[in-house]
């Protein structure tokens, strides 16, 4: 199921996620879950820009096209390496919760918790992050003017775009069952005339053209400050927010230091919390490298049982450890160890039949893990892109709104789509969010505090060049995702078209549920079963995984769009 903010939607499930062959270019690659954003980051390169130069375009049309799960109305990570220096920078765009936000804003003074004032409207709204994070990127790295980078969303935005066969389904759910009735400047813009779109309709959004230009001509202080910032904060206070022009100059982006792991002679590098995704992957990555998954084979009941239970091991260290560094002693350095990745190992490590009870002799051993608290909240309507250029730069870029179409509230006039990211703190210990995930003191509100998440742009190096950029939307499925992505290719030899299309499986400490995609085969879910795992095979199919692997050989740059989308892998 998805989430829009103030209900919980089924859409209808994608088209089958069949594997065509990755896209290729020699200068360059920009692969986006939308085909309009993927080629607006190729026009750039052939522009002359180099991969943030493309990457931040591609963010921007983006969240054009994609308005139910991006844009600047929201916030993001930004991962990157620059080919002068040698570096990788992580820039934490990341919304923030206003100054007036507090532990006990969603409790009536019975102590009550009303669950759908952070998933819906004003009081769901977080400062937004992602225009400052982007053009301070752009600024440092990119070598185009801030107008050109720009213009492409910009365009997209004034003269249209055909929606996509997923954009509609989106929009059928929200019309069936009347969901954007509450929220007038969001419906007015996304449907015909209040009614369903047909396919091939042209979405034109003249106010968020407006919007971008001033951007593209003042630059971030555009959007802080002034008509568009007074905008935002009155759409939001008339919602019952708590947002205010305080709260959106006082916005800053935290350049972090990234989380570093090793993978069978890889380096990974990864977005620091409050992302847990990057801390998570490297530490399934420690726990799993002892084992020879390719002999057990890609998508085998052995090889799902033995990384689901490290997924288990790693999300139940999640909901004890990670929240906003800046307000809580994260343990990032310990997590990634590999000294704590081989205890977890042994963890995982079958035991002899005659050290079990008999009754278990038949069976893999299911690991029983015990913490205190169950996962924090976290996004899903949610963007990821990956860049590399011909220079050997390369950039990860995953952004959101949070839930579908995130607050539901889009500011009259200027087509912003806010965001409902302080669904994403713990509203109260024991009290669900959006995805049944109960949150933990790690992760409560406190003014100006970035909220948790499973975002997990990553990059991989091979011999000290970057080799693989690769990360996914997704929610709590983000990390499992991206870690399965990783493995496709690393462990089972997959290109990188078949490693985002194959069938996915996630698991999450709690529920404690092992949830696989309806393409595995009924043999390997009855063993799953049949050894002790309670499996619940979806019906749909998730995330969306865009990733880039380049050729050390040749210099080639193959790109993987997810069929679960409709993107593209745009070659230069």
């Amino acid at each position: 199921m998805v989430a829009l903010g103030f209900v919980w939607i089924a859409l209808v499930p994608p088209a089958d996620a069949a594997a065509p062959n990755p896209g290729w270019g020699r200068q360059g690659m920009v692969v986006t879950s939308a085909r309009p954003a993927s080629e607006a980051g190729r026009e750039i390169l052939a522009q002359g820009g180099n991969a943030v130069d493309a990457a931040v375009a591609a963010a921007f049309a983006v969240g054009v096209v994609e308005p139910y799960h991006s844009g600047i109305g929201g916030g993001g990570f930004i991962l990157l390496y620059e080919a002068e220096s040698r570096r990788t920078f992580a820039v934490d765009a990341r919304e923030t919760a206003p100054a007036a936000a507090h532990r006990d804003m969603y409790r009536d003074p019975a102590g009550r918790v009303d669950r759908g004032a952070s998933r819906a409207g004003g009081q769901a709204v977080a400062v937004p992050g992602l225009v400052r994070g982007l053009l301070e990127v752009h600024a440092r790295f990119g070598k185009l003017e801030r107008r050109a980078v720009l213009e492409p969303a910009i365009r997209i935005a004034r003269e249209g775009f055909p929606i996509s066969v997923r954009h509609r389904q989106i929009l059928e759910f929200l019309v069936r069952y009347r969901r954007l009735g509450g929220f007038p400047e969001t419906e007015r813009i996304q449907l015909d005339a209040g009614k369903l779109p047909p396919l091939g309709w042209r979405l034109t959004q003249e106010d968020l053209a407006r919007t971008h230009e001033a951007i593209a001509r003042a630059g971030a202080e555009a959007f802080y400050a002034g008509p568009i910032a007074e905008a935002m904060v009155r759409a939001a206070q008339d919602a019952g927010g708590a947002l205010t022009l305080e709260d959106l100059a006082a916005y800053r982006t935290r350049w972090r230091e990234p989380v570093r792991g090793e993978y069978r002679g890889l380096e990974v590098v990864s977005m620091p919390p409050p992302s847990s995704g990057g801390v998570h992957l490297i530490q399934m990555l420690n726990m799993l490298e002892p084992f020879e998954l390719a002999e057990l084979g890609a998508n085998s009941s052995e090889s799902i049982h033995l990384v689901a239970e490290s997924m288990k091991l790693a999300f139940a260290d999640r909901a004890m450890h990670l929240g906003d560094p800046d307000f809580y002693p994260v343990p990032a350095a310990w997590l990634t160890s590999k000294a704590y990745g081989r205890e977890l190992s042994a963890r995982l490590a079958p035991q002899p039949f005659y050290r079990r009870p008999p009754w278990t002799w038949g069976k893999r051993r299911i690991l029983q893990v015990e913490r205190a608290g169950t996962p924090p909240p976290d996004d899903s309507g949610t963007s990821h892109l990956s860049a590399m250029d011909a220079a050997g730069n390369a950039v990860a870029i995953t952004q959101t709104v949070n839930l579908l179409f995130g607050s539901g509230i889009t500011v009259p006039g200027y087509g912003i789509v806010l965001n409902n990211e302080m669904d994403d703190f713990s509203s109260a210990p024991g009290v669900p969010n959006a995805f049944g995930l109960i949150g933990h003191e790690a992760n409560a509100i406190v003014p100006a505090k970035r909220p948790l998440s499973s975002m997990t742009p990553t990059i991989l190096f091979r011999d000290g060049q970057p080799w693989m950029v690769i990360g996914s939307p997704g929610g709590p499925r983000i990390i499992t995702t991206v870690l399965q992505t990783v493995l496709n290719v690393v462990d089972y030899g997959m290109n990188i078209e078949e490693a985002v299309a194959a069938p996915r499986f996630h698991h999450q400490w709690r529920p404690d549920r092992l949830s696989l995609e309806p393409d595995h085969p009924r043999d390997v879910t009855r063993a799953l079963a049949r050894w002790g795992h309670p499996v619940d095979v979806s019906d749909r199919r998730w995330s969306s995984a865009q990733g880039i692997v380049r050729d050390p050989e040749t210099g080639i740059f193959w790109g993987g769009t997810d069929p679960r989308s409709d993107g593209l892998a745009a070659g230069y």
